[in-house]
């Protein structure tokens, strides 16, 4: 993932703090029933530099999946970004995945960027057609409109959600940096909270103003992008476990958690830290992807 990617002399020098949390967010939170389910997973399962490492050694392509699922309760699933799949690929996933386990598919780009939200029912009714077949293995869906689309675009979004099928779960994720002029744009916000639609926090190095720290619902959906297991990759974890143990005491009723590195290679060792420290420090009981070959802790 190269969003937000800064040259790594930089890190060093970069407020990764997390701003506090918003009235509002502490408003929704307090509407919440708590009893906070984690969902917590990479981006991708594909990974053959993962064989010896977290799959066994001879894993075949074939096997990533099934291997991934047994580690892993969920995957940030952004292939069907590229390409839209067939009800046949989505049933061919969800057989390798045990009951539990969830895809959270990302919206087609042909329906984001391409036509950029107008004029889409044909190619959104054919994805969710072929994405229902994940049946009860099918989490929510994420849109992330064309990094273009900003508040000028509020209309075309808000209608696109807004015809979107009630009875599935959607959360937004925004990039154009308009939407964050003084904070998170408040009719967005307020249409997302009315909508009961959820907000995408993603934390990237180089784009702080992502981090945004508002719920409209109570939940959080956290996209990571860490830099290669750097020694801040930790810090900021360590921050976010102390942010996820507020908002579990203010009535968060589930988080979804997904991993991301420049390098996708250590992403299982950070999901690993971050489980061990959700457990040590927020009464949790999960259980961290066990690894069959770890590097060091720091570079």
């Amino acid at each position: 993932m190269e969003f937000g990617k800064v040259p790594k002399n930089e890190l060093d020098s970069i407020d990764f703090s997390l701003p506090p949390d918003p009235k509002a967010t502490t408003e929704v939170l307090k509407k919440g029933k708590g009893k906070t389910q984690f969902w917590i997973g990479c981006a991708k399962w594909g990974r053959k530099d993962w064989v010896g490492k977290l799959y066994p050694k001879g894993t075949k392509d074939k096997d990533f999946l099934e291997h991934y699922a047994k580690l892993f309760n969920c995957i940030e699933f952004n292939a069907t970004f590229y390409k839209s799949p067939s009800a046949s690929d989505v049933i061919r996933w969800q057989q390798k995945v045990p009951q539990g386990f969830k895809f959270f598919p990302k919206f087609p780009q042909t329906i984001t960027h391409l036509k950029r939200l107008k004029n889409t029912q044909i190619e959104v009714d054919a994805f969710l057609d072929s994405i229902m077949e994940f049946k009860d293995n099918l989490g929510p869906i994420f849109l992330m409109p064309h990094p273009q689309m900003g508040v000028k675009h509020i209309d075309t979004i808000q209608q696109f959600i807004t015809d979107f099928p009630k009875d599935l779960e959607l959360f937004l994720e925004l990039r154009h940096e308009d939407c964050y002029t003084g904070g998170y744009n408040k009719d967005f916000f307020n249409f997302l909270r009315q909508q009961k639609r959820g907000t995408i926090i993603t934390d990237a190095a180089g784009r702080r103003d992502c981090v945004h720290m508002h719920l409209s619902t109570p939940e959080c959906f956290i996209r990571f992008v860490g830099n290669s297991l750097h020694h801040t990759d930790y810090e900021r974890i360590d921050e976010w476990v102390q942010r996820i143990k507020k908002w579990m005491n203010e009535g968060l009723e589930q988080c979804y958690f997904f991993m991301h590195q420049h390098e996708e290679l250590h992403s299982p060792e950070l999901i690993k830290y971050l489980i061990e420290q959700l457990n040590k420090h927020c009464g949790t009981d999960l259980e961290p992807p066990k690894m069959l070959y770890e590097g060091g802790l720091f570079d």
